[in-house]
């Protein structure tokens, strides 16, 4: 394509509410706009990348056997109401029906299977779209990364036994692991919770960034990896005292509600104050959560023993379950029918301090299962960094910082239960299916891939999934020695089958310089003052500035191809060698 005629609209700067380098690098190389808030129009450039994405994992979901459809954005309540997942905001209703914008689309896909998979010598199947998708995003930030439209694979399995389901499981998941890696990103999967799209089995790729919203907890010593909802946390003896505890008092405590301000009143480390949350499980009866004062109570662990989401009880309940109000909770003396659930570390608390249940009070000397029943223990905290490692004693786990690009789950018979999706074994019996679903994210995918692949003067693509594999800088458009050679070499590579950006604007040369680099394009070829005195085509590396070459015109073509085939095979390498 010549610049000439290609839409390209370039900034010199990126609008200050650009905060993630993708999201800056995006507008200011003219791939997106923005149309509100979360919401963006692909520009040229950027769907040239989107589609080069889409067939890379077009081509990868064909090699496992994957059945592509593309099903409605508009799904009726009624086919959600059989999953249970009927409680987001209505779009519109036109009588009898209301329709949700498609979040996912288990239950759509599982109407069609239902109605046209009735033996087991139909099975296994994977069906998958490639389609946009919808998010009533509260904080839309980050560009592409968080956004309340966005472009998804979804991929759904369908088996006849839990076996089967979790072969197909593991060829998604190495399909996944493929499509990032000939993307040119570097990924990993990690342990996840399963979340609203439930299921017993869950991971997540993640590309490693600086400013990745999400945090990695990793395995010194094993390679180990999990999200902070899942990592599993060993507990951790709190320092006590070794005389024994004396009995619990009571003390007074006017207006001092938070762990740091009690912490601080009392003269007593965090590690001995016993926090006391109240929330209600999906059934809506309340359950009374303990953790120590120095860790975060886990929503998503909390959520996987009450069998759903819990939510945490808003004043007036924990005022009507404790008899205090918030800030002065606690585990001794509740009444009996109360659940209560508590971290394994809060065992180890042997003089702790706990509200009283009253108003401007706390106690101290708190033993727990002497002064309050024995709770259920389990991990309930958010692991962190210098924990041990819960795959190898001998390790610690550390952070990094991620982007999660994709999501695979084992469902089980979560969605073929609930929809009465069935078909007939091969005994005639019939049997609900074992289902997977699997999620990746192809705008984000887009994005994560410039938060890896960047410099300071911008993008450095990767060439699978560049725009362009090769840009050609017309330096002087008046020259005709430089005009010829820049055409000649156009028209060979495009008969060659590269995309080629020739840059033929009437234009200061560093302002092309400038957005060549902002662009990205992998392979760059300068036609300037060489042409003139020697014959010869500056052609380099986007990624190297050392890989510049002054090459003869009459060999450029191969010098090019030649630099293309080498990032080519890299890439090939990587995918090659890959261990997800």
């Amino acid at each position: 394509m010549r610049a000439t005629q290609a839409f390209i609209p370039t900034l010199r700067e990126a609008p200050k509410d650009a905060e993630l380098i993708s999201h800056r690098l995006l507008l200011r190389a003219g791939f997106i706009r923005p149309l509100a808030s979360g919401v963006y129009s692909y520009l040229p450039l950027g769907l040239r990348v989107i589609n080069k994405i889409s067939n890379i994992l077009r081509e990868e979901m064909e090699h496992i056997n994957g059945n592509e459809f593309f099903f409605p954005a508009l799904v009726p309540r009624e086919l959600l109401e059989e999953s249970g997942r009927d409680k987001v905001d209505v779009l519109f209703t036109a009588k009898p029906h209301d329709y949700f914008l498609g979040f996912t689309h288990e239950e759509v896909i599982t109407d069609v299977v239902r109605n046209t998979i009735k033996s087991y010598k139909q099975l296994p199947f994977l069906g998958y779209q490639i389609q946009t998708k919808f998010r009533n995003e509260p904080r839309p930030r980050g560009g592409l990364i968080r956004g309340r439209e966005f472009l998804m694979l979804d991929a759904y399995s369908f088996d006849r036994s839990e076996d089967d389901a979790l072969v197909a499981y593991k060829k998604v998941r190495e399909s996944f692991g493929r499509m990032f890696t000939r993307c040119g990103l570097a990924s990993i999967a990690i342990q996840a919770d399963s979340g609203a799209i439930g299921g017993s089995l869950s991971e997540e790729f993640m590309v490693l960034s600086e400013d990745g919203e999400d945090t990695v907890l990793r395995c010194s010593v094993t390679g180990y990896a999990a999200n902070a909802e899942r990592c599993e946390a060993i507990p951790v003896p709190a320092e006590a005292p070794d005389a024994e505890v004396p009995a619990f008092s009571e003390v007074s405590t006017p207006g001092v509600k938070t762990i740091e301000e009690v912490s601080a009143f009392l003269k007593v480390d965090a590690k001995r104050l016993i926090k006391t949350l109240v929330f209600l499980a999906p059934d809506g009866s309340p359950v009374v959560a303990l953790v120590r004062g120095d860790r975060e109570l886990n929503e998503a662990k909390l959520g996987r023993t009450l069998g759903g989401p819990a939510r945490l009880a808003d004043p007036a309940v924990v005022e009507r379950v404790t008899g205090a109000p918030v800030g002065f909770a606690g585990p001794v003396g509740l009444p009996a029918s109360v659940r209560i659930i508590a971290d394994r570390e809060v065992a180890t608390v042997r003089d702790g301090v706990t509200g009283a249940n009253k108003a401007d009070a706390h106690f101290q000397h708190v033993l727990p299962g002497r002064d309050f029943p024995a709770p259920e223990y389990l991990d309930l905290r958010t692991a962190v960094a210098g924990d041990q490692s819960p795959i190898d004693a001998s390790g610690v786990l550390y952070t990094e910082r991620g982007i999660e690009v994709g999501h695979v789950f084992y469902l089980g018979k979560k969605y073929s239960a609930s929809m009465h999706a069935e078909y007939d074994d091969v005994d005639g019996a019939a049997k609900e299916f074992e289902m997977g679903c699997y999620g990746l994210g192809v705008s984000r995918t887009f994005a994560a891939a410039i938060e890896q692949h960047h410099d300071a003067d911008g993008i450095v693509w990767p060439i699978t999934i560049a725009p362009f594999a090769v840009t050609i800088i017309l330096v002087n458009p008046a020259d005709p020695a430089q005009t010829e050679a820049a055409e000649t070499l156009y028209t060979t590579l495009k008969a060659s089958g590269l995309d080629v950006l020739l840059d033929d604007r009437v234009e200061r040369p560093g302002v092309k310089f400038k957005d060549g680099d902002l662009i990205g394009v992998p392979v760059k070829v300068t036609v300037g003052k060489g042409v003139a005195d020697g014959g010869a085509l500056e052609i380099g590396l986007r990624r190297d500035r050392n890989s510049k070459q002054a090459v003869p015109i009459a060999d450029a073509a191969a010098h090019v191809l030649g630099l293309v085939k080498q990032l080519k095979d890299e890439i090939q390498a990587s995918v090659d060698t890959h261990v997800v």
